[in-house]
């Protein structure tokens, strides 16, 4: 590995990931091995097969420590927001006198924040904004004059579970760990800051398990994780047509909410067995599917009512909706609100399936470099 490149490990819900890589100019990534690999995935935050979990990785940390023609010293591992919680937090600090903000005065504003919680490990501290005495509203305080200052921060904890199951993975390994909240990493890459600044709304649609954001700043003010996704849409064509699962998958990237009604039917074949689908019924359980996401969605927006966020549109990624033609429309007419799709803006990766390696390796490559005597502590400073 380069001096400047890090590894990842992406745990998706449907697959798992390792990639090297390193930023480049203007936050572009550069890949120099990867290698993906199935596993069964996970529900209530637990895995379906820890040991066929274990097995995946194996292969691929494997593949690319041969890729590289070394071994990996230290992982930085995407934590999916089934296995996460984000808790926000308001804090004050006031100074005998007016005087200047020091980093040792930010760390004292975060260590005031940090508590245990039973199950989870906290992993990262980031702030959605700071005040000074004057009510100044500033992203980095340092060096600024005031007799206090205020933050809205959010801690971001790791379940316990998944850390263990983790480490148990890698006890072989001699590989150093460093866990990552993935939805928090994806929302910072793909909304620029200014948007974020005002708040924003975020949905990571996954394969099986898909998280909703509340984005303030630098940090999480919400978040909601719901068992939704792709995987499930296919799982009700299954049952409807009574197809194998395998089938379902293959028969949803065919989907196209647009057809009109009254289309008939058509032929699907799938490793040489030809099934007669009805095009209405096709479309309608697609739609039935996705609406489930929906009220998940609604429920979430529900709770997180306030004028400041009645307008904002939903920024959508990740795997769950690319495949389905019409899918960001039907759920843009469900919950009543602008529905925009993100993916990298980098050449062959901008898709929106890419973003969790692309986040990961970005967050990671800004981690790496703040790992020295200044951000030694989760790298709170500045989000």
């Amino acid at each position: 590995m380069g001096r400047k490149s890090v590894a990842v490990l992406d745990i998706r819900s449907s697959e798992v990931g390792v990639f090297v890589g390193e930023q480049g100019v203007n936050r572009t990534i550069v890949f120099t091995a990867s290698k993906s690999e199935p596993y069964d995935g996970y529900e209530g935050g637990k895995f379906f097969d820890e040991n066929g979990l274990k097995e995946a990785i194996f292969k691929a940390v494997s593949a690319v420590e041969q890729m590289c023609g070394e071994r990996l010293r230290t992982l930085y591992v995407g934590v999916p927001g089934e296995f996460t919680v984000s808790v926000p937090k308001e804090r004050n600090i006031g100074f005998p006198k007016k005087r200047r903000i020091s980093p040792k005065d930010v760390q004292l504003l975060f260590d005031g924040g940090k508590e245990e919680m039973a199950g989870y490990r906290l992993i990262r501290a980031t702030s959605m904004i700071y005040v000074t005495a004057d009510n100044r509203r500033v992203v980095d305080p340092v060096g600024l004059s005031s007799s206090s200052l205020s933050g809205l921060l959010t801690y971001f904890y790791c379940s316990e579970y998944f850390a263990g199951v983790l480490e148990s993975a890698f006890a072989n390994m001699k590989i150093s760990l460093r866990f990552l909240p993935t939805a928090f990493a994806m929302a910072a890459y793909l909304i620029p800051p200014e948007t974020r600044d005002e708040y924003a709304l975020f949905l990571d649609a996954g394969y099986l398990s898909s998280t909703f954001l509340v984005l303030l700043g630098n940090g999480v003010l919400a978040q909601r994780n719901c068992w939704c996704g792709k995987g499930q849409i296919a799982a009700l064509l299954m049952e409807r047509f009574r197809l194998p699962y395998d089938a379902a998958v293959a028969l949803l990237s065919r989907a196209n909410l647009y057809v009109k009604s009254n289309a008939g039917k058509t032929e699907f074949i799938h490793r040489g067995i030809s099934y007669e689908i009805d095009v209405n019924e096709f479309v309608d359980a697609v739609k039935e599917g996705l609406d489930g996401l929906c009220e998940a969605l609604t429920g979430f927006l529900e709770e997180c009512t306030g004028r400041e966020l009645e307008y904002k549109p939903l920024c959508i990624t990740g795997e769950g909706l690319t495949e389905i033609r019409g899918a960001l429309e039907h759920v843009t007419k469900r919950v009543n609100r602008v529905c925009e799709q993100l993916a990298p803006d980098l050449p062959y990766y901008n898709k929106p399936e890419m973003s969790s390696r692309i986040a990961l390796i970005d967050m990671a490559s800004d981690d790496s470099r703040k790992s020295g005597a200044f951000h030694r502590f989760f790298n709170v400073i500045g989000g």
